[in-house]
């Protein structure tokens, strides 16, 4: 039985110190996993022979089955009696559920692809239905007021694990490209379950404060959709999913569009993807120190509005080092946008709720993924090649088009739940952010790059004389 800690217990300090360390450390090998699964799945699916459009079911089933475990997500956590020991038993399982998936790569099977489906179907089916624990045990650590710098230096170091992942992954399998394909995409897969064991490990560390219980905290999936024209955090919902939505139109195919279509190797197509997270690596602790003073439904909407731009610039260039820099513009907005989507829901939401809001959160936005992914696979080489390009081209740019849509009519419809933030306007935001000029005194995290920093503070000197 786990033992739940309280706060006035003189251990407790030191014992959260110690949580949020694990905390990290578990992100690392976390990140490495999830690394692999995001750009190397859909690698693995095309040498398995798969099509264009089981692509785009091995991404959207396994998503919308994740969000329909959302229904019974507080549930679950109820019957387990602990956030923690749910948590513990289903990372372990997921553990165990990767072992066969690079055994795909060489064993004598039929239907191949079906067991990849139902193997990864089964692991971000559990991962969904831990998420709203973890995200609730550690969300009690912090105060509001610490959350972004805590969640920015987070995802900064989990990040630098993510690129020397991706590296190695990335250049391995180039070498392995040689010898053996299947080999190679079957051993770094297998370092993926090695990692989430990793992870298990981690999470025993991890400490479980008081988590009160009211009635008035139950309400139904229905109760909670009914309220959305008198909740500010349904309407930030719907906004997240609809921006979810437009960005699974194209997501899964623009590693079909490398690989496939641009015809290139597993290292040039490891640069360009790891340029967005590299970006993302300097991007977290700079958003999320803003995110501590200007609230995050201002960064929400400001980096929801530029995301929306990063489809149309991948029609009109196809050289890798254009497009790493399409990518690591792309990382850096969009390492705020999922920063501070996050630490809204632990702003927005009172503790005792946060389970069961956050499942409703991940049920919605699972659904709307399901629906973009599904719809951009039927879409996919459905609709009309621009200028006789690829027809993944025209999907892209409907991804953009939904995008600025979901910003022009949704973004406006939720406030920042903050009752204490600086108020600035975009453009003050944005020039904060690039570090010319901060609206926080020193943007410590762009001293690493003064060059950078010096030819955008004489580019807009210029635009003001």
């Amino acid at each position: 039985m786990t033992t739940i800690l309280r706060r006035d217990d003189p251990q407790v300090a030191k014992d959260l110190e110690l949580s949020l360390d694990a905390c990290i450390k578990e992100g690392v090998c976390a990140q490495i996993m999830i690394g692999i699964y995001d750009y190397y799945l859909i690698p693995l699916a095309l040498f398995l022979k798969a099509s264009t459009l089981q692509v785009g079911f091995l991404v959207s089933i396994p998503h919308f089955l994740s969000a329909l475990s959302q229904f019974a997500a507080a549930r679950i956590v109820k019957m387990a009696g602990s956030r923690r020991e749910l948590l513990l038993k289903g990372i372990a399982v997921q553990a165990i559920l990767l072992i066969p998936i690079p055994l795909l790569t060489f064993i004598h099977l039929p239907h191949k692809l079906e067991w990849l489906l139902m193997f990864v179907t089964m692991f971000r089916v559990l991962g969904s239905i831990v998420g709203p624990p973890w995200g609730s045990i550690v969300s009690d650590y912090l105060p509001e007021d610490k959350r972004g710098q805590y969640f920015g230096r987070r995802a900064q170091i989990v990040g630098v694990s993510g690129i020397i992942g991706m590296s190695l992954c990335g250049g391995f399998l180039s070498w392995m490209n040689k010898f053996s394909e299947a080999k190679g995409l079957c051993l770094i897969f297998m370092l993926a379950a090695v990692c989430r064991f990793f992870s298990y490990y981690y999470m025993t560390k991890l400490i479980e404060l008081p988590h009160p219980v009211d009635k008035s905290d139950h309400f139904t999936f229905w109760m909670f959709i009914r309220r959305f024209r008198q909740s500010n955090f349904v309407k930030f919902i719907f906004y997240i999913a609809s921006m979810t939505f437009a960005t699974q139109l194209a997501a899964a195919y623009f590693s079909v569009y490398m690989l496939k279509e641009l015809h290139f190797g597993y290292f040039t197509y490891m640069a360009i993807s790891m340029a967005s997270v590299l970006a993302g690596l300097i991007a977290f602790p700079i958003w999320g120190r803003h995110a501590d003073e200007v609230g995050n439904a201002k960064i929400l909407k400001l980096t929801g509005f530029l995301v929306s731009f990063i489809p149309i610039f991948w029609i009109f260039t196809k050289h890798p080092l254009v497009l790493i820099v399409i990518e690591m513009f792309s990382g850096f907005v969009w390492g705020g946008f999922n920063l501070c989507a996050t630490n809204f829901i632990f702003d927005a939401v009172r503790p005792s709720k946060r389970v069961r809001c956050l499942s409703y959160f991940n049920l919605i936005n699972g659904i709307a993924l399901f629906g973009g992914a599904s719809l951009g696979g039927y879409l996919a080489y459905r609709l009309p090649p621009l200028r006789g390009m690829s027809p993944l081209l025209s999907l892209f740019l409907l991804s953009a088009v939904v995008r600025l849509l979901a910003n022009l009519i949704l973004s406006g419809h939720f406030q920042e739940v903050r009752e204490k933030y600086q108020k600035v306007n975009s453009s003050q935001l944005f020039i904060s952010v690039l570090g010319v000029r901060s609206i926080l005194g020193r943007n410590l995290e762009w001293g690493i790059f003064p060059v950078i920093k010096r030819l955008f503070i004489r580019r807009y000197s210029s635009t003001q004389n």
